[in-house]
């Protein structure tokens, strides 16, 4: 159930939204689940972002990237400086839209690991949704390793897989993953549509495709399979809209 806080009714122009926004719409208006958006602002944000979290998975996907991990990352020193833990830092005087955008467009020149896809998908999606100059703006200190992310970029998770959409991130965990690849006890995951994943290293396949990927880099002789852990996360997409909203407030107030 998706419920409007300011009394507006649930409904957009056929055109304005795409298929798969249409169906998360006809979901989370179907679901037990209350849903709550401050205006319809506010839902059509989401909306669109998780489009752009879905593109940019496709776009990863077509990149060139390669999987490495953290001993073994590379990055574009023209625009990151490669930490001694793997990570990247953004290089001072660079626009973070330019650097984030070049993962993609130069995607030959960078490797790492799944975790740290995940981070960079969300950036880059988010670039897209509020456009170069509110980003630019505020991710002006970019730090690319693991989970860690720009404080603008909250994220926030929960348990319920019943619950899942386009644009979310999960995990599928290798609990007897061998030992000499620590590397495989899981899979990060973004959801491209119904039980259609990417993951970094992996690629794009059905949930059943990522566990038996998962599973051919278990120990030897184990029988335990990988599955899709409880465990959904995504961004504060209330957070992120708001960010834009600074933005333009901030240039509307008149010089001088």
């Amino acid at each position: 159930m998706i419920v409007i806080s300011d009394g507006s009714p649930v409904q957009f122009p056929p055109r304005m939204l795409t298929e798969l926004e249409k169906k998360t719409l006809r979901r989370k208006m179907n679901s037990p689940v209350m849903y709550r958006y401050p205006s319809l602002e506010s839902l059509l944000f989401e909306l669109k972002m998780r489009t752009n979290i879905v593109e940019a998975a496709k776009s990863m996907y077509a990149s060139g990237v390669s999987f490495a991990t953290f001993t073994n990352s590379r990055a574009n020193d023209r625009y990151w400086t490669r930490t001694p833990n793997g990570g990247f830092l953004l290089k001072p005087g660079v626009p973070p839209a330019v650097a984030v955008s070049d993962i993609f467009e130069n995607g030959q020149l960078y490797a790492f690991e799944c975790a740290t896809a995940i981070i960079i998908m969300l950036y880059k999606a988010v670039l897209e949704t509020i456009g170069e100059d509110a980003f630019n703006r505020h991710f002006q200190r970019l730090f690319l390793r693991d989970w860690q992310t720009d404080r603008d970029l909250p994220l926030i998770t929960h348990h319920n897989l019943g619950e899942t959409y386009a644009g979310d991130v999960l995990y599928f965990k290798n609990p007897d993953h061998h030992p000499d690849t620590p590397e495989w006890q899981g899979e990060n995951v973004i959801m491209l549509d119904d039980n259609l994943f990417f993951g970094h290293g992996i690629g794009i396949g059905s949930g059943s495709d990522i566990i038996a990927q998962l599973n051919k880099a278990r120990r030897p002789g184990s029988f335990i399979s990988a599955y899709l852990q409880d465990l959904i996360l995504l961004p504060d997409y209330e957070a992120v809209r708001l960010l834009s909203m600074r933005e333009d407030e901030a240039e509307a107030v008149p010089a001088g």
